[in-house]
């Protein structure tokens, strides 16, 4: 067994599926050429059944060894600790990588996560519109100058802030040129597609387990 086990759950709808955030830690290990391997918790009971790993219910979660981590973001970190190929290893660049991977959780995500929310529920008066209008606005001004958000090449910063804002609802917020070619570009990546693949047969191979059921 390789030391790094990415766990998700057993099965999900069709809806996430090549969504579920499972696919960051997948996406990492691809890119750095890290060994892996991926195991599951039900989905059914998802609420209780693994909170002693999860506190939240949630998933993904990740041991390497004696280290376990949960959320996604906490699990990039770690794995970019671990290649170069993640975060560069001098302290400018890595402090740019960290910088951008924190800014696509919590001053893009935060905002994109429930205005996704509130839009797909049906709310009347979507109030979170007009500061998500101006957060990916923001954004765009940023990706109009620069390939790259650090260190002036792929880090874990762009897998991060691609994976936010590569959701449908999200990705067609407004008239934002910069912002999908850089989408676009970063999940042509081998690596992503290779792991949004995989993620997608493991939740399709389970379908005929629970017709069974």
């Amino acid at each position: 067994m390789n030391a790094l086990t990415i766990w998700t759950y057993d099965w999900v709808p069709e809806g996430p599926r090549g969504f579920v955030r499972d696919l960051r830690l997948r996406w990492a290990c691809e890119e750095a050429g890290l060994a892996y391997d991926v195991r599951t918790v039900p989905f059914d009971g998802r609420e209780t059944n693994h909170l002693a790993r999860q506190p939240f219910g949630q998933i993904p979660f990740l041991d390497d060894g004696a280290v376990k981590l949960f959320e996604s973001g906490a699990g990039l970190l770690h794995l970019a600790r671990k290649s170069e190929a993640l975060m560069p290893l001098d302290p400018v660049g890595a402090a740019e990588t960290l910088q951008w991977t924190l800014a696509a959780l919590n001053s893009i995500e935060m905002v994109s996560v429930p205005w996704w929310f509130l839009t797909v529920t049906g709310a009347r008066d979507n109030q979170l519109t007009e500061w998500m209008g101006m957060r990916l606005g923001q954004l765009e001004q940023v990706l109009g100058e620069r390939e790259w958000l650090a260190a002036g090449r792929f880090t874990v910063a762009d897998l991060l802030m691609a994976d936010v804002l590569r959701v449908e609802k999200v990705r067609a917020f407004g008239d934002r040129p910069a912002s999908e070619a850089y989408v676009a570009r970063i999940t042509d990546r081998p690596a992503f597609r290779k792991a949004q693949a995989d993620q997608v047969a493991l939740f399709k191979a389970a379908d005929a387990k629970r017709r069974a059921m």
